[in-house]
């Protein structure tokens, strides 16, 4: 049965926004509070695609610490309230980004689907004069499990068709295009049932193989190559 490409899913951090650097700093930052060394090689090679609850457990646990929720719960605040304090009034959105969006041109349903806080998602969008572009977002604060569960592409495709898609015109999960940076975003994709296009912002192309698709950056993005991904069976 041949699909068409309905609906464009992004990832945020690294995608959208050249964010990452400055999560890595914030966790150092807090983390360092902690006594809990965490090193940019660390961070890219383990955490990178976790939300904030999961990174900080993840870190806690590699290390034979014990990180209790409401601690966990503290230190994710505490980390948002300082990158939301670093971030205030500068655009970290990606060259190239807004040239996309608007040359999609209204022809797709958009979402954000993301491990980082709505809070920081739309202060960012805000700021890069995107917000209004996209139709859903889907932050780490609005699902259970962060990626690699497909549970946030789930809800976003959820979203779009109870608030976007017309009844009888079901928006389904082979009609997506998830845009990731990440092997953890490329697993939640396809757990999900969407096509993947990764791009070659945090991780080198190995890492990222198991995506349909892959380019340097949205620039690159032939629009021709993704029809034929999506018109095969």
């Amino acid at each position: 049965m041949k699909n068409s490409l309905r609906a464009i899913l992004f990832d945020f951090d690294g995608v959208l926004a050249d964010t990452e650097p400055v999560h890595l700093a914030m966790f150092q930052k807090v983390l360092q509070d902690e006594k809990v060394p965490l090193t940019r090689e660390e961070y890219y090679e383990k955490y990178l695609g976790l939300d904030d609850r999961a990174c900080f457990a993840q870190v806690f646990q590699d290390r034979g610490l014990v990180l209790g929720d409401e601690k966990k719960d503290a230190l994710v605040r505490k980390k948002n309230t300082a990158l939301l304090e670093l971030i205030r009034d500068r655009s970290l959105i990606r060259p190239g980004v807004k040239e996309f969006i608007e040359n999609l041109g209204g022809k797709f349903y958009t979402a954000v689907v993301s491990g980082a806080l709505q809070s920081e998602i739309s202060a960012i969008l805000k700021t890069g004069g995107i917000m209004e572009k996209l139709q859903v977002i889907v932050a780490a604060d609005g699902v259970s499990e962060g990626k690699p569960s497909p549970e946030g592409f789930l809800k976003g495709i959820r979203l779009l068709n109870r608030d976007f898609v017309q009844p009888a015109e079901i928006l389904l999960p082979q009609e997506c295009l998830a845009i990731e940076d990440s092997p953890w975003g490329v697993e939640a994709a396809h757990r999900a049932g969407a096509k993947c296009l990764a791009i070659l912002s945090s991780y080198p192309e190995d890492r990222l193989k198991e995506a349909d698709m892959i380019v340097p950056d949205l620039s690159a993005v032939s629009w021709s190559a993704l029809d034929g991904l999506f018109s095969s069976r």
